[in-house]
C-alpha cells in the first residue's frame, strides 16, 4: 500500500511560491503507521528466517517504537520485550503508550538510566539476552541497515517531481532511507526532533550521498520537549489543512518548513514533499503532561 501525497494550501506558501504537499504515511498500515512499518518489514522477516519468535528492543516511556514493535508483536506472532529507560515507572501508572503496549502482549522491563546507556554495550547485550532470549534485537528506534532498507521504499515514481524531501529525524533511518532512493537532483531535509550536535556526522554511516543535510535549528529544546508556540502550531495546522501533527517529530518538521519558506532557506519554486511518520498515538499521553503543566492542549 503506498501513502498519498496531500497538497497543502497556505497563504505563507502562495507568497514566497513554494508547494508543500504532505505524505501520509501516518494512514497506512493502522497500528504501525509512518516510519515504523517501514523500519520494521525487513526485520520482522528476517526475525521470522533466523527462527526467533520473540522480540526485544529499547525505547522510552513514550516511545513510538516500542508502541509499533508490540503492535507487529501481536499482528505477525512474535512475543515482545521492551527495554524501559527509568527504573523509577516500574511503580507508576502506565502512560497510555505503554498501556497499549502491554495489552497488545509486550513484556516491559523498566531499566535505570545508567544501565540503558549501555543499550549498545556487547557484554550488556549478551546479559540480556541470557536472561531473556534467545530473541532478535531491534535497536533502539529501530534504525538498522534493513530499516534503511525498509524506509528507502517511501519514495515512488509519483514522488519524483518534487525538489526537496522533508522528514523528522530521531535516530536517521527515514532520512538515510530517503537518501538511497530519492532521484538525481532531489535535496533530503531532516529536521530532528531532539539537540545531537554529532547527528549529521553519525547519519555518514548509513548515507554515502551527499543530497541532505540536517537542519538543527527546530526541536524546541530537545526530545518531546514542547512549548505553547507550538502546540499553538500544530492545533492551528490542523484547523486550517485538516492534518494532525504529533509533537514530538511532524510538528517541528512542518514549523520548521514552514519557518524555512519565510526566510527563504526553500527558495520560491521549490517542490516540498514532507513525510508524515505518524506518532499520533502519543498525543494523548502528552496531553496528559501538558495538563499538569497547565499548558494548552493538543486537539486530538
Amino acid at each position: 500500500m503506498e501513502a498519498t501525497a496531500v497538497p497543502v494550501q497556505l497563504p505563507v506558501l502562495n507568497e514566497h511560491n513554494v508547494t508543500l504537499s504532505v505524505k501520509r504515511e501516518d494512514l497506512v498500515f493502522p497500528n504501525l503507521s509512518g516510519n515504523k512499518y517501514r523500519k520494521l518489514k525487513y526485520n520482522l522477516e528476517a526475525a521470522r528466517a533466523s527462527g526467533h519468535k520473540t522480540l526485544i528492543t529499547f525505547g522510552g516511556a513514550f516511545s513510538n517504537h516500542l508502541h509499533a514493535t508490540a503492535a507487529a508483536g501481536k499482528q505477525y506472532g512474535f512475543s515482545t520485550i521492551g527495554l524501559v529507560r527509568g527504573e523509577e515507572l516500574e511503580n507508576r501508572p502506565l502512560n497510555p503508550t505503554l498501556d497499549q503496549a502491554c495489552k497488545w502482549g509486550m513484556k516491559l522491563i523498566f531499566l535505570s538510566r545508567k544501565d540503558y546507556k549501555l543499550k549498545s554495550d556487547p557484554d550488556f547485550l549478551n546479559t540480556l539476552m541470557a536472561q531473556h532470549g534467545p530473541a532478535y534485537l531491534l535497536p533502539e528506534g529501530g534504525t538498522n541497515e534493513l530499516a534503511v532498507r525498509g524506509c528507502s521504499e517511501i519514495l515512488t515514481p509519483a514522488d519524483q517531481n518534487f525538489t526537496h524531501i522533508c522528514c523528522p529525524v530521531g535516530t536517521g533511518g527515514t532520512l538515510a532511507g530517503l537518501s538511497r532512493s530519492a532521484q538525481p537532483g532531489q535535496h533530503i531535509l531532516g529536521y530532528p526532533a531532539l539537540k545531537a550536535p554529532d547527528l549529521q556526522k553519525e547519519l555518514c554511516a548509513w548515507i554515502s550521498g551527499d543530497n541532505w543535510e540536517v537542519v538543527p535549528d527546530y526541536h524546541f529544546g530537545g526530545y518531546g520537549k514542547i512549548n505553547p508556540e507550538l502546540i499553538t502550531f500544530i492545533n492551528d495546522f490542523k484547523g486550517t489543512t485538516g492534518i494532525p501533527l504529533d509533537p514530538v517529530y511532524t510538528g517541528k518538521m512542518l514549523f520548521g518548513i514552514l519557518a524555512d519558506v519565510r526566510l527563504g532557506r526553500l527558495s520560491a519554486g521549490s517542490r516540498v514533499l514532507a513525510i508524515h511518520t505518524g506518532g499520533l498515538q502519543g498525543i494523548e499521553g502528552m496531553n496528559m503532561q501538558l495538563k499538569k503543566k497547565n499548558l494548552p492542549l493538543l486537539h486530538l
